[in-house]
């Protein structure tokens, strides 16, 4: 179809996706952003955060960690560190992750050495379990 965008998804151990869409919405460092084809080129830093894309009118969902999205009118690559199609999370799993970074998070003080790290934990984990729910 003409009005179809190249998608990549990639991460160190594989190729998580690699197709044709419709659409693509990112979780830019700096804000969602949307892709159609046509869009004009650009590179981003990619947050922890879901991804989706459209396919035949389907929606797709993916849990990603940080990363880069290269767009250009054509295509747009990302490269990231983790990637999860939101039917292939283990919800359980999922859930058990976010309570106990919670737990964690509940308690150390803002000053701890290791809070942010488990803040950062517990969105990570908090993404993963919506994505899951989206599956």
């Amino acid at each position: 179809m003409a009005d179809e965008l190249m998608l990549e998804i990639v991460t160190p151990e594989k190729m998580a996706f690699n197709g044709n869409v419709e659409e693509v919405t990112v979780p830019g460092s700096e804000g969602e952003f949307g892709v159609l084809r046509g869009h004009a080129s650009l590179l981003s830093s990619v947050d922890v955060g879901e991804l989706n894309f459209t396919k035949d009118g389907k929606k797709t969902y993916y849990a990603i960690s940080t990363g880069y999205a290269e767009v250009t009118s054509s295509k747009v690559t990302i490269l990231v560190e983790t990637a999860e199609r939101s039917d292939m999370i283990d919800k359980e799993r999922a859930k058990r992750a976010r309570d106990i970074a919670e737990s964690r998070v509940n308690k150390l003080s803002k000053e701890d050495d290791e809070f942010d790290a488990a803040k950062a934990a517990l969105v990570r984990a908090t993404i993963r379990l919506n994505v899951a729910e989206k599956g």
